[in-house]
């Protein structure tokens, strides 16, 4: 089998793929609270990211010590996947150029990505992505360390076409609580919970603008945090209403619990999945020409639109954990899988 056959190779051009992240992103600050979510990942498996928190985790006079400790946990045999990512301060904040010069001077190389919170604009992104990218340069560090992005101010929002088309940009996350407080209480606070925050019109109209902007530009749009943090049929309840219903590919988690409903949520059912092999598999066997394929006692006609779709079911699954037969994953995925 030659890799030219594989589907990745035979359905998409390299510009139209998103990077193929986890479904998770686990925020923690608290050394304790890093540590077990490293032990949870090294149990679980890479299907959560970790983002070590220097924004919201680091007492005030002590985000130098803070930004050290999460260079120690990033460069530690607990990161044992590569997974684990950081959150800088705003780019406006003092502490933002000191936390890049410590995480990525000198841990760029372990990092996944660094986050960028409260941009107000395209340009304050921008600015965070010279100063990550001349870092890197200075200290040797290579390629080009990914950035992650809030969207969580008006400016923000008015430019996230611009912030998402941005090369070094590998997703962006919706900033629930600040968006809403940035209305200065216009929005009501029941906007921030689990079931206002899919009803009112401009916490909608952000979600929705975010994801298709992330679509557009073959971006990861990232779901924003729910606060019941222990109401895990909440949890699952907006995650499933994430994916399925406003094109989310990914979820923030602020507490360990949150992590497995939003795993399953993301996650096809089994149905799903084995509708997606049968469908691909025949695709495959076919070079990729359409076919006639019986869905629910009928034929159903498929061709390269329908396989692109059944093909992000199959590695949906693999972001989140669920096996694959072995002979299926050597067909699809080629002798590395």
């Amino acid at each position: 089998m030659t890799a030219s056959t594989l589907p990745c190779d035979a359905l998409f051009e390299h510009d139209d793929l998103a990077p193929d992240l986890p479904v998770c992103d686990h925020y923690c600050g608290v050394e304790d609270r890093m540590r077990k979510s490293l032990a949870l990942q090294a149990e679980l498996g890479p299907v959560f990211d970790i983002t070590l928190d220097c924004e919201d985790g680091a007492p005030i006079g002590a985000e130098a010590e803070h930004a050290q400790l999460c260079v120690e946990l990033a460069l530690s045999a607990e990161n044992r996947f590569g997974r684990v990512g950081a959150r800088v301060h705003p780019v406006d904040h003092p502490a933002f150029a000191a936390d890049v010069e410590t995480l990525v001077g000198r841990a760029g190389d372990r990092l996944a990505y660094l986050m960028v919170p409260k941009p107000r604009h395209l340009a304050d992104v921008q600015q965070a992505i010279a100063h990550i990218e001349h870092v890197a340069r200075v200290h040797g560090r290579g390629l080009s360390l990914p950035v992650h992005a809030l969207v969580e101010t008006h400016g923000a929002l008015r430019d996230v076409q611009a912030i998402a088309a941005l090369p070094q940009i590998q997703s962006l996350s919706f900033g629930l609580m600040d968006f809403v407080s940035a209305h200065r209480g216009a929005i009501p606070q029941t906007a921030m919970s689990v079931k206002g925050q899919f009803e009112h019109p401009l916490v909608l109209r952000a979600k929705l603008e975010i994801a298709a902007a992330c679509h557009g530009a073959a971006k990861v749009p990232s779901h924003c945090v729910v606060t019941e943090f222990k109401d895990e049929k909440a949890i699952a309840a907006a995650a499933t209403r994430a994916a399925r219903e406003f094109g989310y590919t990914r979820m923030w988690s602020i507490h360990p619990a949150q992590i497995r409903p939003i795993v399953e949520a993301f996650a096809p059912s089994v149905a799903e999945l084995d509708e997606a092999i049968d469908i691909i598999t025949a695709a495959q066997a076919a070079q990729w020409a359409p076919i006639r394929h019986r869905q629910q006692g009928q034929d159903r006609l498929h061709d390269r639109a329908s396989y692109r779709y059944f093909w992000q079911v199959i590695t949906r699954a693999r972001r989140t954990g669920q096996p694959l037969p072995t002979e299926v994953a050597l067909a699809f995925f080629g002798p590395d899988a």
